[in-house]
């Protein structure tokens, strides 16, 4: 049989048809793999957990309880769990919460990377109809009242933990006693509290702030900081940080400084990887504020209120000082 031109062309455009009909069902299938495991029922209520960095074993411990929750109360609620890269990543949280909008979710609960910054955000949400549990970290008030709105909180007195683990460290030390501490992001809240919490026990005592700088939550960032500052300030006798991550870098950093005498440290978060540590005697103390359970406190809240209860717009969780002894 002869070809034309006229046919080969005719065959080349069905080949290339076929070829892209192949790729978009392959596309299509990956798509629906991909997501087939957070595929919201239409039956039940559709809750999405928005956190900070998974890198953070904080949110680690929490997406998994929060999982589990929901493998346990299937027939109640689906979920959709998210986060950031890390700590700071403003941008890429919000883009997440865009997301759940656009995804249909009933409820976002929220552990923001920023208390004033993710608002606009939240707002969005709300105009949406989705009912927001804001966790973890609080968002500010006053900004809140600018828009207008309201958001219940479900977690810690971050503030009255910090004060427990720093007068713990300030039973040990003496009046005039160098400090460093390490805050979070300062525009979030929480650590304003737990900066405030060390700061109370700090000035109870009479102790010597020399250095108050922020290493963003991160451990590598805390290594770095402290690293600095223990050239600057070798006579430091203890190391305040508001979470296990950046306790964990401070230590790091006064192992490598080999000092004639190592700093009180303490962190806050009780991480399973700052347990050794505390055994060891060289880290003091940290709080536990059952991270974990934080996102299943928030999440029943949501069904809570898209059930039609009212939320109070505070729900206060535990908190617990873990030491050696402890």
């Amino acid at each position: 049989m002869k070809y034309t031109a006229s046919h080969l062309k005719h065959t080349l455009t069905l080949v290339l048809y076929c070829l892209t009909i192949f790729a978009l069902s392959a596309c299509s299938d990956a798509d629906r793999s991909t997501s087939a495991s957070d595929a919201p029922d239409n039956d039940v209520p559709k809750v999405g957990l928005v956190m900070k960095s998974l890198a953070n074993e904080f949110f680690v411990n929490m997406s998994e309880q929060a999982k589990a929750h929901q493998n346990e109360n299937q027939a109640q609620y689906s979920l959709l769990v998210n986060g950031t890269k890390n700590e700071s990543d403003l941008a890429q949280q919000v883009a997440l919460i865009d997301q759940m909008i656009a995804s249909g979710m009933d409820a976002i609960v929220l552990a923001p990377a920023d208390s004033k910054a993710v608002i606009p955000a939240v707002v969005r949400a709300l105009k949406a109809g989705l009912v927001v549990v804001n966790i973890d970290n609080k968002l500010d008030e006053s900004a809140l009242t600018d828009f207008g709105v309201t958001v219940p909180f479900v977690g810690p007195d971050n503030e009255k933990g910090a004060y427990m683990a720093g007068q713990l460290a300030s039973e040990q030390l003496q009046s005039g006693d160098a400090v460093i501490v390490l805050e979070g992001i300062p525009s979030a809240v929480n650590s304003t509290q737990r900066r405030d919490g060390f700061m109370r026990a700090i000035n109870e005592k009479g102790l010597e702030v020399v250095a108050l700088q922020s290493a963003d939550w991160e451990q590598t960032k805390a290594a770095q900081v402290t690293s600095s500052l223990l050239i600057q300030h070798p006579d430091t006798k203890a190391i305040f940080a508001a979470n296990d991550n950046m306790a964990l870098g401070a230590l790091a950093a006064v192992k490598r400084a080999n000092l004639s005498q190592a700093p009180i440290i303490v962190g806050f978060d009780n991480i399973k990887a700052i347990a050794p540590h505390i055994a060891s005697g060289d880290v003091l103390a940290t709080v536990d504020q059952f991270g974990g359970q934080l996102a299943v406190f928030g999440i029943e809240k949501a069904l809570s209120a898209l059930a039609g209860e009212p939320l109070d717009d505070l729900t206060e969780t535990p908190l617990e000082l873990i030491t050696k002894e402890l």
